[in-house]
């Protein structure tokens, strides 16, 4: 690989991972942050998602060998299909167990 490419890919590889670790921090901050366990929920799932793949297809662009790229494909793939399901049905069992909403929410779409 030439010289000029390489260096085209590094940079990509490190905007990658700032760009992933700051989609982590963000869910972070927002697990600290959001005053209710939905929206911290929201936070974890959504923000969290996007982070853990940023930073896997890092790896595996890193890596530059076809087998653990495609292994942090599936990992992306894995994290895309499980995450929302997962804040999905921890919502609705925290609206069942009897867990308000915040203050500041508008409404409430489970209560029906």
């Amino acid at each position: 690989m030439s010289e000029p490419l390489q260096i085209v890919l590094a940079l990509a590889i490190a905007a990658l991972i700032v760009i992933g670790a700051l989609f982590s921090l963000v869910a972070a901050i927002g697990l600290v942050r959001f005053p209710d366990v939905y929206t911290r929920m929201h936070s974890a799932s959504k923000a969290g998602t996007v982070g853990s793949g940023l930073l896997l297809l890092a790896v595996g662009i890193h890596s530059g060998d076809l087998s653990t790229f495609g292994r942090a494909m599936a990992g992306i793939v894995f994290f895309i299909l499980t995450a929302p399901v997962a804040a999905h049905l921890l919502a609705r069992a925290a609206h069942k167990a009897g867990y308000k909403l915040s203050d500041v929410s508008v409404r409430d779409d489970m209560s029906k």
